[in-house]
């Protein structure tokens, strides 16, 4: 059986699910003689425009865009990429300056200067889309070029993850002369200067990235091109990968199929799979417009009630943990809260929460879920959410569904009482598993004050440079959450990765975000 406690970043050789006698395991990396290598997602951009995404439209644009900061492989901590240098300035994290590497280009043989990052920054800012990334520079006062190289972030307050914000897709760095100022850019066109350059784009097929010659940063490209192509569920894309139209997969594995795919027989020959610990999360969120959902009771009955280990164990066959914490397992300020609180579900504990709140008769409640964003399990995932909810007697379930762009404009509208979402990390921090989801403008676009929260803990967390010093603050902010019940954590993924055994690097294209790097993967040319 496979192995289900390894880690990607720790592994140094790929567990393969079928070998081929006398073969080494390691091989030897070759050049794209074979065509590109083609990645296989249920992940497709709702964007291809910086400044209109806080999605899983980053996934293409780390590969092909370019930010001041990354994460090379195998670490945590940004480290510089288009700059060659950055750091604080200042004792109190307020002023943070990058000198940029010298030379560099955009993938059109446009010059990338100051000029250009401050643009980039100012424009996300004065498009202010409701999908978009501004949220993230909620701390950042100005920016200011000094000449060709030279950028000079002013901060409104101290910001010690100021430079991880830095490093999330979101900052990419654009083309003044091609990306309009105060309005999205509207084709189907990329000009980035990340170690690729998109050659073809067909929204909801397929994107080809080919090396872009001009690049200058910390990616040291294994491949000359890759091809990913978008798929609408699971099962598609694992056909694909044994009929070798695919040579990998990356989000989007459902659970049956990790497990068909952990098995031994013909049908998995040839086949890898890895496993690593990851910290993508999955939630419920409640929305305040709504009459029902804006009762505390109502919400605290719901996260009486809830069974995310049957929920882990009958949806997702042990391939997700259950998850008591809006922080997860493996980031500082980690707890158990909503177990601590609540305990294991109890309908007769729920019925008391309703009756002593006031709120008498059978609940109404629609639950939304999008219908090809976080797998194909999700369906079965609000299914069996329905069920528990209505098997209580306390609660009328009505499911609702969109595709992800559309649905994203419907949450970000109001427009549902009760949705679910999965929060893939901008960075690896606590306080991206928090500062997201609270404040009057927030990545959910349901209003959530917790005052406490925006005006007390988070300007406290954010004054420590150690980030390990942060804990208590976050432990904290967590019991308001549990109190409030605005947010209800449901599991925590793991991350896993299909391939073919003349493919190697699955286990180190992974970033801290889970955001696949693709320069990581290679072709082994003997066994």
């Amino acid at each position: 059986m496979f192995n289900r406690n390894r880690s990607l970043q720790q592994m140094a050789a790929i567990v393969s699910i079928s070998l081929v006698a006398g073969c080494s395991l390691l091989g030897e990396e070759s050049s794209d003689d074979a065509g590109p290598i083609v990645v296989g997602t249920t992940s497709a951009p709702s964007t291809l425009d910086p400044a209109a995404a806080w999605d899983g439209s980053w996934e293409l644009f780390r590969n092909i865009y370019q930010t001041l900061l990354s994460y090379p492989n195998g670490t945590t901590a940004p480290q510089p990429d288009a700059a060659e240098s950055c750091e604080f300035t200042d004792s109190t994290s307020r002023v943070y300056k990058c000198e940029l590497r010298s030379g560099l280009k955009f993938s059109n043989g446009d010059k990338l200067d100051a000029r250009a990052v401050k643009y980039s920054i100012d424009r996300i800012r004065a498009i202010n889309a409701p999908t978009g990334p501004n949220g993230l520079l909620g701390s950042l006062d100005s920016v200011e070029a000094k000449g060709d190289r030279e950028i000079l972030f002013r901060l409104n307050k101290a910001d010690a993850t100021f430079p991880f914000v830095l490093a999330t897709p979101g900052m990419s760095v654009v083309d003044p002369d091609d990306y309009p100022a105060k309005s999205l850019r509207k084709d189907d066109g990329i000009v980035g200067s990340g170690p690729y350059r998109l050659q073809s784009y067909e929204e909801g097929k397929q994107s080809v990235l080919v090396r872009n010659d001009s690049y200058k940063g910390l990616a040291e490209r294994k491949n000359d091109a890759v091809t990913i192509r978008y798929f609408q569920d699971s099962s598609a894309m694992v056909k694909a990968l044994r009929a070798k139209d695919i040579d990998i997969t990356y989000q989007g594995l459902a659970s049956d199929d990790i497990v068909d795919l952990e098995g031994k027989g013909a049908a998995n020959e040839g086949l890898q799979l890895v496993e690593g610990a990851a910290t993508n999360i999955n939630y419920l969120v409640f929305n305040p417009k709504d009459s029902w959902s804006d009762k505390l009771p109502v919400r605290r009955a719901v996260a009486q009630v809830i069974d995310r280990a049957a929920i882990a164990h009958k949806v997702y066959k042990d391939t997700v943990d259950p998850l008591y914490s809006m922080v997860p397992t493996g980031l500082t300020g980690h707890t158990t809260g909503f177990f601590d609180s609540f305990g294991d579900p109890d309908t007769a504990k729920a019925r008391r929460i309703l009756t002593e709140g006031g709120v008498t008769g059978t609940v109404p409640l629609t639950l939304w879920y999008t219908t090809d964003r976080y797998g194909s399990d999700t369906a079965l995932e609000f299914k069996e959410i329905k069920r528990q909810l209505e098997a209580s007697g306390l609660f009328s379930v009505t499911l609702k569904s969109r595709p992800w762009n559309s649905y994203v404009v419907g949450y970000q509208n109001g427009e549902y009482p009760v949705f679910g979402r999965g929060w893939a990390p901008d960075f690896p921090d606590p306080d991206n598993f928090v500062a997201p989801f609270v404040g009057e403008q927030n990545a959910l676009g349901t209003p959530y004050p917790a005052k406490k929260i925006t005006q007390v803990l988070l300007p406290h967390s954010r004054q420590q440079s150690d980030r390990a010093e942060v804990a208590q603050d976050f432990e904290e902010a967590q019991q308001i959450l549990v109190r409030d019940a605005r947010l209800l954590p449901l599991w925590q993924g793991k991350q896993y990765i299909a391939s073919s055994e003349d493919v190697s690097g699955g286990e180190r294209s992974l970033d801290p975000s889970t955001i696949m790097m693709v320069w990581e993967l290679s072709r082994k040319t003997s066994w």
